[in-house]
């Protein structure tokens, strides 16, 4: 099956929840037959659920999505972002990366760089990185229980507290009209805020689902941080001098 393909399904999911393997057909002028076999790749990834004559995505309130899952949401507005917040990097710099899907996509540009190196928690970003033969630090740690893609742990932690980076870029799943930032994911919270304590400049990656929200954990306030990267127009809470758009 062609990615492409993959997230198109993906992202009418997101969008819809449950599609009909006659309407995926439609839309996506191939064979049923061809979308069936694209679901049973999706469903043994653990992505969907098949069920009779369609499927549904797998975002019911105890679903943890994956890291194959998140790469592919709203994957043109991260790359977007992803431009906008590296023109912040200089050659030579010393960056930290968070686990995230936001900051995966900053790494895939970060080969245009001369004598960067890297720091990060996220076990697919740290896989990329060497592949483009970035220098690249692992924190070390533990894997997370609730976010396996990422490493986490007092470990982890103390291995940031070894560098000061020139930039660190995160992101979190909600940032609430009064520029609020918070994460589902507990475990995470500790190591983005040593992240943010130890980079001399902090930006927050932020595309367009997660403005307006909240959730379980409070990672940080907007005045903690010197930019944020959307793909969008951002609440009044923040000031234009800190927006970063293509």
């Amino acid at each position: 099956m062609k990615i492409s393909q993959e997230k198109k399904i993906l992202e009418i999911l997101e969008t819809q929840q449950y599609a009909s393997v006659e309407e995926l057909s439609a839309v996506l002028c191939v064979s049923r037959s061809t979308i069936r076999r694209s679901l049973e790749i999706l469903q043994q990834k653990g992505l969907v659920t098949r069920t009779h004559g369609g499927v549904k995505i797998n975002s019911d309130n105890n679903f943890s999505p994956s890291f194959t899952f998140r790469i592919h949401q709203n994957s043109f507005e991260k790359k977007k972002i992803a431009l906008s917040a590296i023109k912040l990097i200089k050659n030579g710099d010393i960056i930290f990366l968070d686990g995230s899907t936001s900051a995966f996509y900053i790494a895939e540009y970060l080969k245009e760089f001369e004598n960067i190196r890297v720091i990060t928690n996220g076990i697919d970003t740290l896989s990329l990185l060497s592949k483009n033969k970035i220098l690249a630090y692992s924190t070390g740690g533990q894997v997370s229980s609730e976010n396996p893609s990422v490493l986490v742990g007092r470990y982890a932690e103390d291995m940031i507290c070894n560098f000061h980076a020139d930039i660190a870029f995160f992101s979190a799943q909600a940032m609430d009209n009064d520029g609020e930032i918070y994460d589902c994911f507990e475990d995470e919270i500790f190591l983005r805020r040593t992240m943010i304590k130890n980079a001399k400049t902090k930006v927050f990656l932020c595309d367009n689902t997660k403005i307006g929200k909240s959730s379980s954990y409070h990672l940080c306030s907007l005045k903690d941080i010197d930019y944020v990267a959307s793909n969008l127009s951002l609440p009044n809470s923040i000031t234009p001098e800190k927006c970063l758009t293509l």
